[in-house]
């Protein structure tokens, strides 16, 4: 576990028509030493680095689902290698995409919610750890922990269910919390004993509204509160939107961050929140 020692990172934030191109972010991830690190591919698409251990969650990596278009520029997926896990935290379309998992190949290692099993099996993917919320599994050097999360568990088109989860990954003596999609839940602030770390925290969707069972960004700061973490990180935003509506509203692509970084400076003054853009990596 890190020391108690604080270091603060000044927080770089470019907005929506500033991306860089992701293709040069994740070739330089790919070509230096091993070392702690977030990288924010978009949604809630990350690559968590903890030592040697490399772990990619609820991968969305194609140009856009049903009416929905992605607004950065595409993934270079070749250059992401290859993960000792893909944590999967739910069964919706935007977190589970079976295109985007056959493009990281068949073979790569499945970490799912507990009932999904089945379901992959069947599209020919064949390593899969399946976890209830407690349950644990090893990826490499990490310990992944599976948690709760309050939202829907279905998916769409099917009968399928399956607990959605959030996961701790803990590695590198470093604690990372990924929520995947969640509400505030009774028992949030378990997760910060032992200290997280980090936590990866969705502050909106890809539409111009939210149903229940989401974060938005007042509701994702009081989860700050709870969670106590040295680093918070705003996810879940900035990267799909419906078709033609950019021009109409285009306040929920590049707004939701900036409240949760005003509204977490006041719910959480002593947590450092940083604002990732899609493609952009912090080093812990």
């Amino acid at each position: 576990m890190t020391s108690g020692r604080r270091h603060r990172v000044k927080v770089r934030i470019r907005w929506i028509g500033e991306y860089p191109a992701f293709s040069v972010e994740i070739a330089k991830i790919a070509a230096v030493p091993a070392v702690d690190r977030i990288t924010y591919l978009g949604h809630a698409t990350l690559l968590i680095e903890l030592g040697s251990a490399r772990l990619l969650t609820d991968p969305i990596l194609r140009s856009g689902f049903a009416h929905v278009r992605r607004q950065a520029p595409a993934i270079d997926v070749a250059a992401l290698g290859r993960p000792d896990a893909v944590l999967v935290s739910h069964l919706h379309h935007d977190h589970l995409d079976l295109p985007s998992l056959r493009r990281l190949g068949r073979v790569a290692p499945l970490v799912v919610p507990r009932g999904a099993g089945a379901f992959l099996r069947s599209h020919g993917f064949a390593h899969i750890t399946e976890l209830a919320p407690g349950d644990e599994a090893r990826a490499g050097a990490a310990l992944i922990t599976a948690t709760r999360a309050d939202h829907d568990n279905h998916r769409f088109g099917t009968r399928l269910r399956a607990e959605p989860l959030g996961f701790v990954v803990a590695g590198s003596g470093r604690r990372v919390y990924f929520a995947g999609d969640t509400d505030l839940f009774g028992g949030m602030a378990e997760l910060a004993d032992p200290p997280l770390d980090v936590a990866l925290l969705p502050v909106w969707g890809w539409g111009p509204s939210l149903g229940p069972g989401h974060l938005d960004p007042a509701e994702a700061a009081r989860a700050v509160a709870l969670l106590r973490p040295r680093v918070a990180i705003p996810i879940h935003w900035g990267t799909f939107y419906p078709t033609g509506l950019r021009r109409l509203r285009p306040e929920p692509l590049w707004r939701p961050p900036r409240d949760f970084l005003r509204l977490a400076a006041h719910e959480a003054p002593g947590v450092d929140v940083q604002v990732i853009e899609p493609g952009g990596r912090l080093e812990l």
